[in-house]
């Protein structure tokens, strides 16, 4: 046994080693796990694989389709714009609202997810109010691991230590157990981050975003009070009309960019075409190019009724009307012809607001305005007729505005993305079905929905994690047949002496934490959850602190850049040095400690009643 057991601790070390060496790849390193194990003769190749039926993996994997969702739909868009909106100018306001939804949101998806989707938003913010993102991204990543200790299903290193109880016969977390843990860790968080801040990056090394903007265009090209949203009354003379039997863009001076209708998913922006023809309750998106144009005029002629705008030119419409420069090059069918005789509306699908010539913004362009060589026009209309122009052969994309990167692919599912989630979170906190089943549901029901198709859900998984958890569950395995769990828990109780079990949970989230600095925190919980187990069965008391002590202590991966990819995410964007989260880290895991040992007891006592 002693022979299998040095066998065993040497192709962990060796695991250890290539994780904090971090090559080869983690999940690659979990593979030759996967592999030597079985060839040992300690555990049998069923063992080995016992893994991939783990009902456990399949809930994280659903997890990552769940969170894609909510991605593609912009549940968390909103949520960061929201957020926008309410935090101001103010740091300090924006640090505890940043913080507060991400670990939000945190809670029912990814934390890895979770970071990919608020970095540009960040970066945005760190902008618009003058601050460095450096400043930003260190709470992003300590919010992002904090939302691993609000639910169940938050992180994978919960779900191990589930799935750990499960197996020894115990009943298994229920999906709040975390909440009362997390929130004061959250409380805690917000104001040590509101203090550390201070030592943050107060430069960025950060390469900037090189795109220009929609609101670059409005501003080189004059666009800004062209813009007006007109409502079509039922007795308005437009309604029953054919966009091209109204000529407004060579009549008035108009070009309609959108229409926007009522559709089984409320109201949304559809694509003028020359057949389209007006409804009543139609809203009208013009831009109003003609410089004798009387809108006034217009809107009584027609009975029309003036709508508010929010977005300058339309900005706040920027997830259904697009713009893209685009040279007309030498030797173009459209050299030569007026924008009318090149039908461009009618062919690419655009309307053409601007044109530079000689690199100069021309202000009369209207539908008789002769394109020549190397003109570039500014155009506006849907995305995915933006997209198609990169496809042209008569002319060339110049640019796409940074906006097109914050595209969403289901912009009008967020409701049913909001409805189907809160579905799952209600059946996993009744049991009317197994968490697994439930999350299964839900990314059926995302699919019906349209909030995710097939491509972007397999893409969503994170499959390096998975296989990365599929990967070390051997080791824990065979530590348990080659009792080296039962040594660990020996060598901890010797440590621990006749101190009261609080001091075991100390050294067991010291020791948890320890070992993340140098591997991650899902295979930190694989690894030390059994040892966490025997130590409580040694010591006579309940195996549900010491699991969650494991748990919380595995999520607080504050020390360094490989203990999660979270914080391995924000390293580039927050122009940070390794050391950077060790100095930040260190004491958000005392406070992680002082909560742990300090209510865990109280709500997971030692000897239950």
């Amino acid at each position: 046994m002693a022979t299998e057991l040095m066998i065993v601790l040497t192709l962990l070390a060796a695991a250890i080693a290539m994780f904090a060496l971090n090559w080869p790849r983690m999940d690659v390193v979990a593979i030759l796990a996967l592999v030597a194990l079985p060839l040992t003769g300690i555990i049998t190749l069923e063992e080995s694989l016992a893994g991939f039926s783990d009902p456990n993996i399949i809930l994280i994997a659903t997890l990552f389709v769940l969170g894609e969702a909510l991605v593609r739909t912009g549940v968390a868009q909103h949520t960061g714009d929201l957020l926008v909106r309410h935090a101001g100018a103010s740091e300090v306001r924006l640090i505890v609202l940043l913080m507060a939804a991400v670990a939000g949101i945190g809670a029912f998806m990814s934390s890895t997810g979770v970071v990919a989707i608020f970095i540009p938003i960040v970066l945005r913010i760190a902008t618009n109010i003058g601050v460095a993102p450096g400043r930003l991204m260190m709470p992003l990543s300590a919010a992002a691991l904090i939302s691993g200790m609000m639910t169940l299903v938050a992180t994978a290193p919960n779900l191990v230590l589930d799935s750990l109880l499960r197996r020894e016969g115990h009943q298994g977390f229920g999906f709040f157990d975390f909440t009362p843990f997390g929130l004061p860790v959250l409380i805690l968080g917000i104001g040590y981050m509101l203090v550390a801040r201070r030592w943050l990056a107060a430069e960025s090394t950060a390469t900037d975003n090189q795109r220009p903007t929609l609101a670059d265009w409005i501003a080189s090209y004059g666009l800004a009070g062209r813009e007006f949203r007109l409502h079509l009354t039922a007795r308005s003379g437009l309604v029953g009309k054919r966009l091209d039997q109204l000529d407004l863009r060579g009549t008035a001076g108009i070009n309609i960019l959108g229409i926007e209708r009522s559709t089984s998913y409320g109201r949304r922006l559809i694509q003028p075409r020359a057949d389209t023809i007006l409804q009543a309750e139609d809203a009208l998106f013009l831009d109003v190019f003609g410089e004798d144009t009387d809108i006034e005029a217009f809107c009584n002629t027609y009975d029309l009724r003036r709508l508010p705008i929010s977005g300058r030119y339309f900005t706040d419409q920027a997830q259904e009307i697009g713009m893209v420069e685009l040279i007309v090059p030498p030797g173009s069918p459209l050299v030569g012809r007026s924008i009318a005789q090149s039908r461009f509306r009618s062919v690419h699908g655009l309307a053409v607001v601007g044109l530079r010539r000689d690199n100069q913004p021309i202000g009369d362009v209207d539908a008789q305005t002769v394109l020549r060589g190397g003109d570039v026009l500014l155009s506006v209309g849907p995305w995915s007729r933006i997209r198609q122009m990169r496809q042209s052969r008569d002319l060339v994309v110049l640019a796409l505005p940074g906006e097109i990167d914050e595209l969403l692919e289901a912009p009008f599912r967020a409701i049913p993305a909001v409805a189907i989630l809160a579905l799952v979170v209600m059946m996993m906190i009744t049991g009317i079905v197994p968490n697994v089943l439930a999350a299964l549901i839900g990314c059926l029901l995302m699919g019906l929905f349209g909030c995710v198709d097939m491509p972007s859900a397999y893409r969503s998984i994170h499959w390096q994690s998975l296989v990365l958890i599929i990967g070390m569950l051997p080791f824990s395995l065979a530590l348990q047949k080659t009792g080296g769990v039962d040594l660990a828990a020996e060598a901890l109780r010797a440590m621990i002496g006749d101190s009261a079990p609080r001091a075991a949970l100390a050294v067991i989230f010291v020791t948890t934490a320890a070992l993340g600095l140098f591997i991650s925190n899902t295979a930190t919980a694989v690894l030390m959850g059994p040892i966490a187990l025997a130590l409580a069965s040694d010591l006579g008391v309940s195996p549900y602190p010491f699991a969650m002590t494991v748990a919380l202590a595995a999520s607080a991966a504050f020390l360094t850049p490989v203990s999660s990819p979270v914080n391995t995410l924000v390293i580039g964007p927050g122009g940070y040095r390794f050391w950077d989260f060790t100095r930040i880290g260190l004491p958000l895991v005392a406070i992680v400690l002082i909560v742990a040992i300090t209510l865990v007891p109280v709500i997971f006592p030692f000897h239950p009643g």
